[in-house]
């Protein structure tokens, strides 16, 4: 794996450990707020409430636009590198390295596209279990 892959990695993981840890707080404490609210919530509980549904609908949104875009920039240069991956022969060192240096390229985009998705859901997700944590 390339020193560059690593970092991504890492950063994957590092956004994954964030988002895990920051979500079970938010749910415990919208789940405890609509328990304590009962059949009929305050206005603050039901901007809450509505909130929590419209960050949903944007976080998930960003994360598929960010997505896209990735996939977008990464396209050209994956489709370049298959055809030089393709041109290069087979048995030769040249074409091993080629081989090589195009799987790192797909798992590279693979994990630029999943941490750009991974993004605005991991913040909104962070900023509301500060937010919560507050209150």
């Amino acid at each position: 794996m390339s020193r560059r892959n690593q970092q991504q990695a890492a950063a994957l993981w590092r956004q994954g450990a964030e988002l895990s840890a920051a979500a079970p707080q938010v749910i415990a404490h919208r789940l405890a707020r609509m328990a304590a609210a009962g059949p009929q919530p305050s206005v603050r509980d039901q901007r809450e409430f509505t909130r929590m549904v419209a960050e949903k609908q944007t976080a998930f949104a960003e994360a598929w636009m960010a997505m896209l875009t990735q996939s977008m920039v990464a396209g050209p240069a994956l489709g370049m590198a298959m055809m030089r991956a393709w041109f290069t022969p087979w048995g030769s060192k040249a074409g091993q390295a080629g081989q090589r240096a195009l799987a790192a390229q797909w798992q590279s985009a693979a994990m630029g596209v999943m941490g750009k998705g991974l993004a605005p859901v991991r913040a909104k997700a962070v900023a509301n279990a500060k937010r919560l944590n507050r209150l």
